[in-house]
């Protein structure tokens, strides 16, 4: 599956390739390497790839950033990544509960929710485990008439998919200017009139809500732990997402210090999904 999908522009990239980095390697490149100007990642099952423009292309700084030089490189003509995305992506399902298509599919019938979405650069097409998880476990949220909050919203897919399953008002917000575009019009195509879109980096210091999701990754939920929890009504539902098996116990120590009570969890392909209550 592939975890990022993306746009590129009409130059020469250069494609390296990794083969047999854990899923935490892999988290921990694609935070650095977008640090450094990458635009674009790409995850199969046993391969790891991420590129950058030709031009912009420092082999030392990205020896220095991987910590190992076994790893391809490849000049990549420019291609029409519409194209290619077109030929690759497939209908995600969740069970009966929701499908994630791009326009080109024909519809999904005999699904509670569909969400018709075109990723350019953002994350959250749902074939990644943690959207697919975030997205499994709203199956058993009640969001009708709710405020909810979705923090790294990406392709806004979670925000779309509160909407439709009742939420009153949704905020989004994400630091990255190309997920705020997508996201925007992600939620056009899908007649989304309730979902408020912010570029932002951190928790609002204001308002309530009865729902919280975060799909982000370890470092950034708990470095606003407390955030997330003061802005959770009591009673109200926090969902996170974007962790690793191996970041559960700190996840679990940070929501208790704030007071969050556990609820359960979900895991899939080394991912987890934990959900708490305020």
């Amino acid at each position: 599956a592939t975890k990022g999908t993306f746009y590129f522009m009409n130059k020469a990239y250069i494609q390296v390739d990794f083969k047999g980095l854990s899923p935490e390697k892999v988290d921990i490149l694609i935070a650095m390497l977008s640090e450094a100007g990458w635009e674009g990642f790409e995850e199969t099952e046993d391969r790891f790839s991420a590129y950058i423009p030709e031009d912009e292309f420092q082999e030392e700084n990205l020896k220095a950033m991987a910590g190992t030089d076994h790893y391809t490189v490849t000049t990549v003509p420019y291609i029409n990544w519409n194209q290619r995305w077109e030929s690759s992506f497939e209908p995600v399902m969740v069970d009966d509960f929701c499908a994630v298509r791009a326009g080109f599919h024909a519809p999904v019938e005999n699904v509670r929710y569909e969400i018709v979405i075109t990723p350019k650069q953002s994350f959250g097409t749902g074939h990644h485990a943690t959207t697919w998880l975030m997205m499994k476990r709203m199956e058993q949220i009640d969001f009708t008439g709710k405020m909810v909050f979705d923090f790294g919203t990406g392709t806004g897919v979670l925000a779309i998919l509160a909407e439709k399953a009742g939420a009153v008002e949704v905020l989004g917000i994400d630091y990255d200017t190309w997920s705020m575009e997508n996201a925007q019009e992600n939620g056009e195509a899908n007649n989304c009139h309730h979902i408020r879109w912010e570029l932002a980096d951190h928790v609002p210091t204001e308002g309530q809500f009865e729902i919280i999701l975060a799909n982000i990754n370890k470092n950034v939920i708990t470095g606003h732990f407390k955030s997330l929890a003061d802005r959770l009504t009591s009673g109200g539902t926090l969902l996170l997402s974007g962790l690793l098996t191996t970041d559960e116990e700190d996840i679990l120590a940070g929501a208790q210090n704030e007071g969050l009570k556990f609820m359960d969890r979900m895991e899939r392909a080394g991912w987890i999904c934990l959900s708490f209550k305020g």
